[in-house]
């Protein structure tokens, strides 16, 4: 259950975007994540903006949600090395009793039509033709989720990380969350 939160705001920086630093964060928080093997700490982006067409951002704010006991694990691995300048931590709180919940998600898109007819040719051993007329230009997304821009660890391709904020609902429900913090599922509260 999700009771407590620890909000890391980023501080406005001269050199370094804020999207630079939120992806900093998010990348150091997944390693820190799969380090303590924690199914059980989620996320959300308070701040986040998610206009059609338009603004897209997580905002400054990260927060960070889960019991006492899982969050000051977390915070006892000093995850936060060379991020300490550019962020404000606030102590452990309990989240208000009467907040709303939601879910915090991945949402994945197929944005590249030219990569999903390539990955179809290797696969299927098709011609250029072929995989044209199989995957027609109207298959192609435009996300217009706000995301943070990521690099794979294990394949070092970069990589954006939509994120998608669910309907508020008043009960919470319980469940694992991913090495992002995100969840199909489970929620947090929305406060």
């Amino acid at each position: 259950m999700t009771t407590h939160y620890i909000d890391i705001t980023l501080r406005p920086d001269p050199e370094f975007s804020q999207a630079h630093l939120m992806g900093a964060l998010v990348a150091k928080l997944h390693r820190a994540l799969v380090r303590v093997k924690a199914s059980d700490i989620g996320v959300s982006y308070p701040q986040h903006v998610s206009q059609p067409a338009g603004r897209r951002t997580l905002g400054d704010v990260l927060r960070l949600h889960a019991t006492p006991e899982a969050l000051e694990r977390l915070m006892m691995q000093d995850w936060l090395t060379g991020m300490r300048d550019h962020i404000l931590c606030t102590e452990l709180r309990p989240a208000p009793a009467d907040a709303p919940h939601r879910t915090v998600r991945r949402r994945q898109f197929k944005t590249n039509v030219d990569r999903l007819r390539r990955r179809r040719m290797q696969r299927h051993g098709e011609t250029a033709e072929q995989a044209a007329a199989a995957i027609p230009d109207s298959v192609e997304r435009r996300p217009d989720l706000p995301f943070v821009q990521l690099r794979s660890s294990t394949t070092g391709q970069p990589f954006c990380l939509c994120i998608e904020h669910g309907p508020t609902q008043e009960q919470p429900v319980t469940g694992a969350f991913n090495a992002y913090g995100l969840s199909l599922g489970a929620t947090v509260p929305w406060f």
